[in-house]
């Protein structure tokens, strides 16, 4: 608050409200730096996860391609967030080569595959640390081997938007070149993010002006933003054990209500050993997602088919596709979510009303 209110000042300035400014912009830097164990030079804050995914993949294919022009491979996974696909996808109509990894009905993404599709002229390699729709956590220390070992001019950038709230992030940090956060997820304000750049990285940036952001991302900084950044991330990796043993008590309840209750009709999708303690991703037999959703909406349950950039659509979620689930399965998926505001109360409420609504929509459809 201090920064939308008393300190407003522009950190690029030389008058001391904005060396206020620049002063509680760096210690932000530090903080974040400290949390995911980089050097500080080495984030960039930028205006959320969208915004850092576009400039990992676009800023590395230009830099890799402009200083060599056999560098053209883009490698990702057919289960990545959007910002990453249509990043990717929007390089294919400036000639770069795309591929994309399937993943197994366990929601885990194929290894074999991916060593078939990385090679010595791939520019860059992109797979997400924690699915946003599934919660199956990736194995990123794999990945990276194979990147090293097949694709050696290949940067390996990560997602890992899903992830701060549920994983330590030290080891995917250091397993990556790049790595790309979003503060929404874990308690933060909605418009603010941080790639993660290796200093031996080449990167090109996509918004140029007056060289904020060390030199990467130009435009006046969201101070306060970033301040509130660093404080939602600092809280979010203090308190990440405490949180994770709570919230996974909480999913397991919740998936317990629900699937002993609805036993012959309900499917959980992802593999349970891999999943993270937020995400319960359930598939109702006979009902179509969208119907449900409306259903429970109307009651005050918040849940969602595919991410949350594409609820409302009728078309099924490219994710659950790419690990081979029918679409039929697929349309009839709902994923919920939990988090350090949920309560035991919200899981009784939550079953109650789940269960209530279901096997309502079940008689209907019998």
């Amino acid at each position: 608050m201090p920064f939308l209110t008393e300190f407003p000042g522009n950190p690029s300035g030389s008058h001391r409200a904005s060396q206020i400014a620049k002063n509680a912009l760096e210690q932000a830097r530090e903080d974040v730096a400290g949390v995911l164990s980089c050097d500080a030079r080495e984030v960039i804050f930028t205006g959320g996860g969208s915004e850092s995914d576009n400039l990992a993949i676009k800023g590395v294919a230009v830099a890799q391609r402009s200083a060599n022009s056999h560098l053209d491979g883009i490698v990702t996974s057919g289960i990545e967030h959007k910002a990453v696909l249509a990043a990717a996808h929007r390089l294919a109509i400036y000639g770069f080569r795309v591929s994309e990894t399937r993943a197994t009905i366990d929601g885990v993404i194929d290894l074999d595959q991916l060593r078939e599709q990385v090679d010595d002229r791939t520019a860059i390699v992109s797979v997400m640390t924690v699915n946003n729709e599934t919660g199956v956590v990736q194995p990123i220390a794999e990945i990276a081997a194979i990147v090293r070992e097949l694709a050696p001019n290949a940067a390996l950038h990560t997602d890992a938007v899903q992830a701060p709230q549920w994983l330590d992030l030290e080891p995917v940090t250091n397993a990556c070149d790049l790595v790309s956060l979003s503060g929404h997820k874990f308690g933060g304000p909605k418009g603010v993010g941080v790639l993660v750049k290796r200093r031996s990285v080449a990167l090109a940036p996509l918004i140029e002006g007056g060289g904020h952001e060390l030199g990467f991302r130009a435009g006046t900084q969201n101070v306060a933003g970033i301040v509130a950044f660093a404080a939602a991330l600092t809280a979010t990796h203090e308190l990440r054990s405490i949180e994770n043993e709570r919230i996974l008590a909480l999913r397991d309840a919740l998936a317990h209500g629900i699937v002993s209750q609805q036993s012959t009709t309900v499917d959980v999708n992802g593999d349970d050993s891999q999943r993270v303690a937020g995400v319960l991703h359930l598939a109702f037999r006979g009902i179509e997602s969208e119907t449900l959703l409306v259903a429970l909406d109307a009651l005050g349950v918040c849940a969602a088919s595919g991410s949350a950039c594409s609820s409302g659509a009728i078309d099924p979620s490219h994710v659950l596709l790419s690990m081979g689930m029918p679409r039929a399965r697929a349309l009839s998926s709902v994923r919920f979510s939990l988090g350090w505001a949920t309560t035991e109360a919200d899981i009784a409420a939550g079953i109650l009303l789940i269960n209530q609504v279901v096997a309502q929509l079940a008689t209907k459809a019998a």
